[in-house]
């Protein structure tokens, strides 16, 4: 089980290790390195997801390890809940950053527009903090768009048993 900590409470997720073993071994990987701790979630954008797992509250982005394969064609959907790895325009490109579906958000998956965001794990208890974070006031900062105006702080990440 991970832990989510951050200033608004705690998040529980559950990895889906058979279904994307690359993007649980990556983000397994930055949860360990302790990459997560003192990052924020830098884009909430309501009825849509809640961003976070690679910029510090000046919105600079934290170095990160080599990009990762997509694993969105395994089979898993971006329904409410559910995380998945936030990448640029190409395929292949994920690292650091997460997200959490606030909605289903199907023409996130596999074929619904391109190949898809890779959805790799799900929130187990604490989807009423998501929710807190997606209800939080947002305008521009450092150039984005969409930023809470009061930092959401991821305060620690946490692997158990």
């Amino acid at each position: 089980m991970i832990t989510i900590k951050t200033n608004h409470g705690d998040i529980s997720v559950e990895l889906f290790d058979e279904k994307a073993p690359i993007s649980c071994e990556n983000f397994r990987q930055y949860v360990t390195d302790g990459h997560f701790d003192g990052t924020i979630f830098h884009r909430v954008i309501p009825n849509f997801m809640i961003q976070g797992g690679g910029m510090d509250e000046n919105m600079d982005s934290k170095p990160t390890r080599d990009p990762i394969k997509n694993e969105a064609d395994n089979g898993e959907l971006n329904e409410r809940g559910t995380l998945a790895m936030a990448r640029t325009g190409v395929v292949d490109s994920a690292t650091s950053q997460f997200f959490i579906n606030l909605n289903s958000n199907d023409f996130l998956n596999h074929g619904g527009r391109d190949f898809g965001y890779a959805v790799f794990g799900k929130v187990s208890d604490g989807m009423d903090v998501v929710d807190a974070i997606a209800g939080v006031a947002t305008g521009n900062k450092g150039g984005h768009g969409d930023v809470p105006l009061d930092t959401v702080t991821i305060i620690e990440v946490t692997i158990a048993g």
